[in-house]
């Protein structure tokens, strides 16, 4: 995945991108330090550390200027590929079986993919209000349909994001198609809180900026009972990872930590491709169990404010 936080780490990288998981499939850690990767795909940076600060099509060429890409995640169609949702209308709370493809520029589906953090493909879902977030894994058949089981838990509108890398292509790409949940719609404001939050007893705290146009670090810490987390496992060949999306077009940035230890601190280096607020989900996995943990950052280009909110995110 390429990074679009520039913060695609939606991870392996929402998804370094600015990068930035629910009803997910299972991942288990070998135990042993993951290598940072060097290729970038989707909407993400991999985190090598001697090339943080390389956030992937977003940070390297802003918001769409003359020949230069966009963030992941705002078109169905890109270089040829096409995302195809076989039934985008859902019920609220109801489980579903996602189905799509991914389309060839022949309109056959593509059958064959570059594996990247241990996936074929990474599926992100999460609606325009970015109160809830959800990291698949789907399961690919031989005619090229991806499918996961899912349940949306609220009505409205969602974006779903396919973060992938053909196979032969020389990076990876992001695209995004909606998804609509009927139900008892109850709009929200984006949430609200501070730079920490708690995750099923867990304490994860905020540091760090995030402007748009220049590189900066965001430090992610993870603590419990009071005692820092030392002994983060390997989750998708990362001890965390990091996906932000855009509020108000849910453009999609994902970023993999230019660190290597286990824990406390996982850090990420990005750019954001413009100013406004980024909501940001990080995933870390501890004690055999995936959890997410959500802030709101704001990026005004002058000032930085950063707000959370707490939530449980086990795969």
């Amino acid at each position: 995945m390429n990074t679009a936080l520039r913060i695609t780490a939606f991870t392996a990288g929402l998804a370094a991108a600015f990068g930035l998981a629910l009803g997910v499939g299972n991942a288990t850690g070998s135990g042993t330090s993951p290598q940072p990767a060097t290729a970038r795909h989707g909407g993400h940076d991999t985190g090598n550390p001697g090339n943080a600060g390389h956030a992937g099509h977003a940070e390297e060429a802003g918001d769409g200027a003359a020949g230069e890409h966009p963030p992941g995640g705002l078109q169905i169609s890109e270089r040829g590929y096409t995302l195809s949702v076989e039934n985008p209308f859902v019920t609220a709370g109801s489980p579903t079986d996602l189905r799509f493809r991914i389309l060839g520029a022949d309109g056959r589906p593509v059958t064959a993919y570059q594996q990247q953090h241990e996936k074929d493909l990474h599926l992100i879902v999460a609606p325009r209000d970015l109160s809830t977030f959800q990291h698949l894994h789907p399961t690919l058949t031989a005619d090229g349909t991806w499918s996961a089981p899912t349940a949306v838990p609220a009505a409205g509108e969602y974006r779903v994001f396919a973060d992938f890398t053909p196979a032969g292509a020389a990076e990876g790409l992001t695209l995004g198609a909606d998804l609509h949940a009927a139900g008892d719609l109850r709009p929200a404001p984006l949430p609200q809180t501070g730079r920490t939050v708690t995750v099923d007893g867990y304490t994860v705290t905020l540091g760090g900026d995030l402007a748009p146009g220049r590189s900066g670090r965001l430090t992610l810490s993870v603590s419990k009972d009071g005692r820092p987390v030392t002994d983060l496992q390997p989750y998708l060949g990362a001890y965390g990872h990091l996906v932000a999306l855009r509020a108000g077009d849910l453009a999609y940035l994902h970023v993999h930590p230019d660190t290597t230890a286990p824990g406390p601190e996982i850090g990420f280096t990005t750019t954001a491709p413009s100013a406004g607020s980024y909501r940001l989900f990080l995933d870390f996995k501890h004690q055999d169990t995936v959890r997410t943990a959500a802030f709101t950052l704001t990026a005004d280009g002058a000032t930085i404010a950063a707000t959370g909110d707490t939530g449980v995110h086990q795969h």
